[in-house]
Formats: C-alpha cells, structure tokens, sequence
C-alpha cells in the first residue's frame, strides 16, 4: 500500500511542477503581443453536431466543462478507493484530516461572506477560497527534500480527499443553472444501466465509460454541472472481481486500471491545459488597490487567513478534545505548515470561480483569478518557510 502512495506522491508532486509551468506561461502570454492570440484560443468555438442534438461552446467551456469532467471521474475513483481499501477506511485515521478539511472549509467561506456580505453577486463566489490543490502543495513539499515525514504527505492527501468531497457536495447544491427535466430523465436513465453493469459482473471498462458519456452530455443539458457526471460514474466502477484471486487474475480491479490509466493523463495534460487556459492575466494597468476591491480580497483573505486558522484550529480543538491524535513524527510546527499550504487553491479554485461568476453580467473574473493566484502564492511560500523549520528542528533534534 505504502508503493502504492509513494506512486502516487511522485505523480501527483511532478504534476504539481507542470502545472506551475502552465499557469506561468499562461500569465507571460496574456502579458506579452501574443495576448491577442491567447484570447482567440480561449475563445475558439468548438460544435458537436448529431442530428438535431448539439453541443456548441468556446474552446474554455470545453475545458471547464468536458475535460474537466475526467479530473472529478478521476477524483471519484480515489475517493471510492480509499474508503473502500485505503486511508479513509481506517476510521481512526481520518478524523484529524477530516477535522482540519472541515475547518479549511468553513472559516475561508465566512471571511469571504464577511467581506463581501454587502453585494450580492459578489457573494456568489463564497466558495472559491474553500478550496485545496493537493498536486501544487506537494509540489512545493517535493522542494523540501526527502526530509519530509511521510504522514505529513499523507495527512495532506487526505484533507485534499475531504475538501473534494465538500466541492463536489458545493457545486452540486448552488452551482447549477435552470433545469431541463428532459435531460435529467436521460441522466437519471442511466444510473440503473450502470448499476447492472456493475451488479453483473461486468470488468470491461469501455461499457461503463460509453455510458457515462452519454449521461454526461445529459447532465450537460440538463443545468446540473457536467462534472458531477464524472463523480457518479466513478461510484459504479467495481473495484474487483468476485474475490480478491480473481482480480489477481485479471490483472488488478477495474477501478484501479481505470485510476491508473486516467492519472498521466489528468496529471500532465487536462490540469495543465485547464491551468494554462484559465491563469491567463492582462496584468497592465493593475495596481495595488485592485487587490483591495471586496472580491480579491475576500479570496485572498479566506485562502491565507481563513485556511491556515481554520485546517489548524479545527485539528488543534481535536487533538484536545480527544477526537483524534497527532501522527507519529508530526509535531504541532509541521501541522501549521501543513494547515497554511491548504491554502494553495489554485485548480478547485479557479474551477469553482468559473461556476460563482460565468452567469453574471459584472466582469469579475479577473479579480477572482488575481484572488487566487495572490491567495494561493502566500499560503504556498509562508508554508514552505514554517515547513523548512520545522524540518531543520528535527534535524537539529537528531544531531
């Protein structure tokens, strides 16, 4: 299990890399003369056309609605693993991490509502500073060395896990538009096909995912956001055959090979190609004060502010009420670290900005990206500092 995780680690951390490349780039281009061309490529319209159904957007939407839909397939097949066979099926291991997502949630969200509570499209966006980007905080982790305690590593993995779950339960309640009670009739239709597939026995997975797609241009239609397709298809891939030899025999779980498969791809191109399409910042003309107008600034407050306090204190209180214990290795130095790295919220983040504000007829999308990089760029650097002294206290502990 613990090769399993350091696979992952390692995917995950170079991930991470990739997507810091991605999101540089995208600010150097919206900067640069090649501005214009940044903005036909976001802006591309791309039509799917069969019969009289279609599917016509701008190349982003694309992004943020279809690629995006395998990152959160991807998520779910974690999420359904781990609870199944991996950490969070150790009841006695995930109330720390479950205490610390909980608390990362809920203050980032209410200094946000503090802030912004006087406008009521600006309110929209209460959720964007909730969120953690698990690849970008292990990335930064990866600078720190080999010195790193794996249970920090492990204890981030697994608060990212339970953010996920708060975002997808987020978006499925306030992030959706009008709904066609045709398209969720299809969508509704193919739960029981899924669950026949799974409850027959069937380990092909192209059955499956020729299903899910359909459901998907269903939940697509249907004013529930498309992603959320990815979630509940994941939630019917079988994770083995009839016993464990059988899955042996067959080269591992369906879910697994599936998982496996998708993590390259999320890892080093749907997340980058999300990155790059959605950092892209014209940055003339911006001075200091556009980082106080109430959405930055809200954004920037819950991710620093709201995140560190909230992953910290929530654990804090745990730990003296007896509800959960701090790991072997792990010292109350290295959980601020860990807490104020929670605040990188660069993916999630930017994903659920693009839900808060894409139905409004105000332009504040550029300030909520200017929140998030500036959030996630402090909560980043300040956890990498409490991070490196607290691996140099151990250190120093050992001589």
């Amino acid at each position: 299990m613990f090769t399993a995780l350091r696979d992952f680690l390692k995917l995950e951390t170079a991930g991470g890399f990739i997507l810091m490349i991605a999101a540089a780039a995208a600010m150097i281009v919206a900067n640069s003369p090649l501005e214009h061309w940044y903005a036909m490529f976001v802006d591309l319209p791309v039509e799917i056309r069969i019969g009289t159904f279609e599917i016509a957007k701008p190349l982003l939407l694309w992004i943020n609605d279809g690629l995006m839909a395998v990152f959160f397939l991807l998520i779910g097949l974690e999420l359904k693993r781990e609870v199944c066979a991996g950490e969070l099926s150790d009841l006695s291991q995930i109330a720390l991490p479950a205490l610390g997502a909980f608390g990362g949630m809920v203050l980032p969200a209410l200094i946000y509502f503090l802030i912004n509570q006087n406008d009521p499209v600006a309110l929209q966006g209460w959720a964007i500073p909730a969120a953690t980007d698990i690849a970008f905080a292990l990335a930064i982790i990866a600078l720190l060395g080999k010195q790193v305690p794996l249970a920090l590593r492990v204890f981030l993995v697994s608060v990212a896990i339970f953010d996920d779950i708060g975002a997808i339960v987020i978006i499925t309640l306030f992030y959706t538009s009008e709904l066609s009670t045709t398209a969720l009739t299809v969508a509704a239709l193919c739960l029981p096909a899924l669950f026949l597939l799974n409850r027959r026995g069937v380990r092909e997975k192209a059955p499956y995912l020729l299903v899910g797609l359909v459901m998907w241009a269903a939940v697509l239609k249907s004013g529930v956001h498309a992603t959320l397709a990815g979630v509940v298809l994941a939630m019917f891939i079988p994770m083995g055959g009839k016993g464990d030899e059988d899955a042996d025999k067959h080269g591992g779980s369906p879910l697994c090979e599936l998982e496996h498969d998708l993590h390259t791809a999320v890892a080093f191109g749907i997340l980058p190609l999300f990155a790059f399409a959605n950092a892209g910042i014209p940055l003339l003309g911006v001075t200091f004060d556009a980082l106080l107008h109430p959405v930055p600034l809200g954004i920037i407050a819950g991710l620093f502010i709201g995140k560190q306090l909230g992953v910290f204190l929530f654990c804090w209180l745990g730990v003296k009420l007896k509800l959960a214990s701090l790991p072997t290795g792990f010292g109350w130095l290295h959980l601020y670290g860990a807490a104020l790295l929670c605040g990188v919220g660069f993916t999630m983040s930017l994903f659920i900005a693009s839900l808060a504000f894409e139905q409004t007829v105000v332009d504040t999308l550029f300030n909520d990206r200017l929140g998030i990089i500036v959030g996630s760029l402090l909560s980043g650097v300040a956890g990498y500092m409490v991070l490196r002294l607290a691996i140099r206290k151990d250190v120093a502990q050992e001589t």
